[in-house]
């Protein structure tokens, strides 16, 4: 009987991928002596990717395509919205495709956008994220596979040296 370590939910999986878009441009990719590392079955990475990793073990090369509805979902138009400039502190930097941190101001709760455009009077962002909507290429290895701590399987996610909350 083999105790051979494979990909399954509460191992540490590190991960080198490379991820291109339908065009074929490269969008993202691990740094080579560091891969990504997450807690498998945590929802720490995007569900279409995660899926497909299950039982593979180290060393193992695999292409996967993720469909929007599996990876960052399909681009909502109703996410997109229009706002006076002058809502906007002077050190905010209005340029497209900028990333702008906004707060509900009635739940407080924290959201990202984009901007979109700017307009001479109003600015519109994105709530979107940058890839809903688009097919995701992965090309990816198993670099690395073990067992989490104690502490990091009740936070649910990899603890680094020097992690705090």
């Amino acid at each position: 009987m083999s105790s051979k370590q494979v990909v399954s939910k509460d191992m540490i999986v590190s991960l080198d991928y490379v991820l291109t878009l339908d065009n074929g441009e490269e969008i993202d990719r691990s740094d080579e002596n560091a891969p990504l590392e997450y807690l498998h079955g945590h929802g720490n990475i995007i569900p279409g990717l995660e899926n497909e990793l299950q039982g593979l073990t180290t060393g193992d090369e695999k292409k996967v395509v993720v469909q929007p509805e599996h990876g960052y979902g399909e681009r909502n138009p109703e996410s997109i919205a229009e706002y006076p400039r002058n809502a906007f502190p002077e050190t905010v930097k209005l340029e497209v495709g900028e990333p702008i941190g906004m707060r509900d101001s009635e739940s407080g709760e924290a959201y990202q956008a984009y901007v979109s455009e700017v307009r001479p009077e109003t600015v519109v962002l994105d709530f979107n994220h940058p890839l809903a909507g688009e097919i995701l290429f992965f090309k990816i290895k198993i670099a690395g596979l073990r067992k989490p701590t104690g502490e990091e399987l009740s936070h649910g996610h990899v603890h680094h040296p020097g992690h705090e909350h």
